[in-house]
């Protein structure tokens, strides 16, 4: 099975300005990165099409992690990811160059928590990403109760084609 994530390269731009803001206490930022879901010859390709930044409000205080979001903030996740029903993926970075890994606390927390994205949106899979600032690591579910699969690859897309082209042609 392989996953794949496509993401333009003005919404990870996006992502990343967000996550780089300071917080009052947490030590970093959260968000979640919506994105359609698609079977692919080999696995699944998701096709991502919006981004939640979490609010200063919804953090709470924690010793020991670097951010920790409260119920809030998952309410409005999995409300953003209703309609049109979406992947939800929890993200945030840790900085530095070359591909990131999930720390301990990310895994155990993700365990925790992503089984309630599949309540709001059942046939969806759900996942985490971790960012550095040239790369990604991201795991995603299919199914509850179901081992979690990585995310193989991942595709910025940018510069568009600007070039037109027409089918007007002259008679001979």
């Amino acid at each position: 099975m392989k996953v794949a994530l496509k993401i333009t390269g003005s919404l990870l731009d996006q992502i990343r300005r967000d996550l780089a803001r300071p917080h009052l206490f947490a030590h970093e930022r959260v968000g979640f990165l919506m994105a359609g879901a698609a079977a692919a010859p080999d696995g699944v390709m998701l096709l991502a099409r919006g981004y939640m930044a979490v609010a200063d409000e919804d953090y709470e205080v924690a010793s020991g992690i670097g951010a920790q979001i409260g119920s809030n903030a998952m309410r409005k996740a999995a409300q953003a990811a209703y309609r049109p029903a979406s992947t939800l993926l929890h993200v945030h970075t840790h900085g530095g160059r070359g591909v990131p890994r999930f720390s301990g606390v990310d895994l155990n927390s993700g365990k925790t928590f992503v089984p309630g994205f599949f309540q709001s949106c059942p046939k969806m899979p759900h996942g985490l990403l971790v960012l550095s600032n040239d790369a990604a690591t991201g795991i995603l579910w299919l199914k509850p109760g179901r081992p979690s699969v990585p995310i193989d690859r991942f595709i910025r897309v940018d510069q568009p084609i600007v070039e037109q082209w027409s089918s007007k042609y002259e008679l001979a």
